[in-house]
């Protein structure tokens, strides 16, 4: 059950209200597509705290779980596309294939949802277009949005909407207080009064000076209290989203921090990161991880950075305004663009560390680093280089689009390439279409024709694999092309097993088995052998397509032979399931249940979820095959329950199946 929201605290002050109002919206009857509530207010005012913490105190509300999705209305690189939330809340589901296109995802989610109790968080919203594509429409859902602006559209679709205001000054006087201690209020109470009345009521602001003031256990009160009333006079007229007193608390902060806590801070302001790690804070500032950590735990204490959770650090959207700013005015221009550039090489080098292990074969293109990469992580398992894909995807989007905006074309082609095992094994379609479209504009304007080739191959198999097969077909023909004219067979041969694949799935057999055939002869004479493997499977499926089980099982059988030739046991899986799929088209019952079975079993063992469901499907075929109408209805519940798992297209046509039989 998914749990999402990020830390809040225990008890808010000052908001009791709020909360209150909040309780009495769901005194009433729901709505037919659920709640939706707008909490709005200036940025600083603590809507994302009030929002977490109500949504806590209700939980038992929300069986199903709690989601969170940060709608970055004022980061760096813009606000958050909407099909990346909706694939990390379908991912939290357990449905692991999102389609690429707005509209299937959003109407996937609000299927998934139908019938769940859920609860969720949209943090810092930028337009009512962009929540309505995040809204579940189930009944017993309540989605709390925050914005800094009043998102009308929503309110005129019926969303209720409560104002957040600055807190009074007795609840800013406790909340101080929590953080310095009842005895130094009590002993400066004259500085204490000052402190809150400089920073106006916005939490923000408050618990900034409070981690000042925390951190500082010697120094009177008033110091701070001086420090606000000059940074304030200074910056009357450098108001931050309206908001001097957070200014002139940020700035009366930053003063105290030592050299290297400062730096990083800077530097941080720099990166397109919406999250920052000791790894990435490392290769940022060049600091060994024991030093980032402890300095990101330093910013955290001051209130500088926000702690998320397992190594995790984030900026409030004024804190990352304020540490640009300080960057761009402390640091020569050229630091601040190396900083940005070591960060980038640290996230290429660690991408072509997981694509190495996931895809070893995949590697072959070049990768270019100024200076050697740091903090440069080592996966020994696959499951582990996929689950820092799954964790760092948002981290290496914004990475990619900052180098596009900034010419940096080696990098995005780089990046891109070496993030191919996360597209293919994480199905992350709409990422990879967007990348393929920087990575291949990058490769023109660099003039590099080898990685034009291999960008426009590898984007033609997203394109298909988002269900875009014509587009596919096109862009696998532009790679053929530039592949003759680099003179590069393998190359060659990849462009036209891909346009084979496209012609497959349009129907046209005759045009797919004339390319298969002309790639399998280019392969065959460079000696690649797992690529002859894998055209020996596509011939198979297009032999069985054609109903030529004796010719399919021939292919797959020396698809096997290369595939153990060369060590990738994944393959052999791969082809014994289309063979065992032959088998039982041509009535060879023992040798179908012998390689489906097979086949499911190394699926399971790998991971494979997509495959191992179209393996027990198979294995039902053979079932209703045979008469055993019961081990059928079974096999094909528990591959509908597999594809579901992956959002596969094949669900609705499997659950069909299993009515077929229930009715029958």
């Amino acid at each position: 059950m998914p749990q999402q929201l990020p830390p809040a605290p225990s008890r808010l002050l000052g908001r009791e209200n709020e909360l209150a109002a909040l309780d009495r919206e769901l005194t009433t009857p729901s709505p037919p597509g659920g709640r939706y509530l707008l909490l709005v207010g200036p940025a600083g005012v603590g809507k994302t705290a009030l929002a977490g913490s109500w949504l806590r105190r209700r939980a038992a509300e929300f069986p199903d779980g709690l989601f969170y999705a940060d709608l970055r209305s004022h980061a760096p690189g813009g606000p958050t596309d909407p099909v990346e939330v909706l694939g990390a809340f379908l991912r939290a589901l357990g449905l692991a294939r999102v389609p690429a296109e707005l509209h299937e995802a959003a109407a996937l989610w609000r299927s998934a949802t139908a019938s769940r109790r859920i609860g969720i968080l949209l943090d810092s919203a930028a337009t009512a277009a962009q929540v309505r594509a995040l809204l579940p429409g189930a009944e017993g859902s309540v989605t709390v949005v925050t914005s800094r602006t009043r998102l009308d559209g929503l309110s005129m679709d019926g969303a209720a909407v409560f104002p957040v205001g600055l807190i009074d000054r007795a609840a800013a006087t406790e909340l101080l207080t929590r953080r310095i201690g009842e005895d130094r209020v009590a002993a400066e109470l004259p500085a204490v009064e000052q402190v809150v009345s400089r920073c106006a009521g916005l939490p923000l602001a408050i618990c900034v000076a409070g981690a000042r003031m925390a951190s500082r256990p010697r120094q009177p009160l008033a110091a701070t209290a001086e420090a606000l009333r000059r940074e304030a006079d200074r910056l009357a007229a450098l108001r931050l989203d309206g908001e001097t007193a957070v200014r002139g608390a940020l700035d009366a902060s930053y003063r105290v921090l030592d050299r290297a806590a400062g730096r990083l801070y800077r530097l941080l302001g720099q990166l397109p990161l919406t999250e920052f790690t000791p790894e990435t804070a490392g290769a940022a500032a060049e600091l060994s991880w024991a030093d980032a950590d402890a300095t990101l735990d330093l910013l955290a204490g001051t209130h500088l950075l926000e702690e998320r959770g397992d190594g995790r650090y984030r900026f409030h959207d004024l804190v990352r305004l304020h540490a640009r700013e300080r960057g761009q005015a402390e640091d020569p221009p050229e630091q601040c663009e190396a900083a940005v550039r070591r960060v980038g090489e640290h996230y290429l080098a660690a991408t072509t560390v997981a694509e190495a292990l996931i895809m070893p074969s995949h590697r072959f293109l070049a990768r270019d680093y100024l200076q050697p990469p740091l903090h440069v992580p080592e996966f020994t398992e696959e499951t582990e280089a996929l689950d820092w894909f799954d964790r760092e995807r948002d981290q290496l989007a914004a990475v990619l689009r900052e180098a596009s905006r900034n010419r940096r074309y080696t990098l995005v082609w780089q990046l891109a390439d070496a993030m191919q095992p996360m597209f293919i094994r994480l199905r992350s379609y709409a990422l990879q279409l967007e990348a393929h479209t920087l990575a291949l504009d990058a490769t023109r304007k660099a003039g590099d024709r080898i990685a034009e080739q291999w960008i426009l191959t590898s984007g033609g198999q997203g394109l298909r694999g988002a269900g875009k097969t014509r587009e596919s077909a096109q862009w696998y023909a532009d790679a053929l092309v530039v592949a003759q004219e680099n003179g590069d067979r393998r190359a060659e041969g990849q462009a036209l097993i891909g346009l084979g694949h496209a012609h497959r799935d349009l129907g046209e057999l005759d045009s797919a088995r004339a390319r298969f055939e002309q790639a399998l002869v280019l392969w065959e004479a460079i000696g690649y052998r797992r690529g002859v493997g894998l055209l020996r499977v596509a011939l198979g499926e297009v032999a069985t397509d054609a109903a030529d089980e004796a010719e399919s099982v021939r292919q797959l059988s020396a698809a096997i032979e290369d595939f153990t030739a060369v060590g990738d046991q994944y393959e052999v899986f791969r082809a014994q399931a289309i063979r065992g799929r032959a088998y039982l088209m041509a009535r060879r019952y023992e040798q179908a249940e012998a390689d489906l079975a097979a086949a499911r079993a190394g699926f399971v063992a790998a991971g494979a979820p997509h495959w191992q469901a179209r393996s027990i499907e198979w294995l039902g075929e053979l079932a209703l095959a045979k008469g055993e109408v019961d081990l059928a209805r079974k096999r094909f519940t528990s591959s509908c329950e597999l594809y579901r798992s992956v959002a596969a297209p094949d669900t609705a046509r499997l659950a069909r199946r299993v009515e077929e039989l229930v009715g029958g």
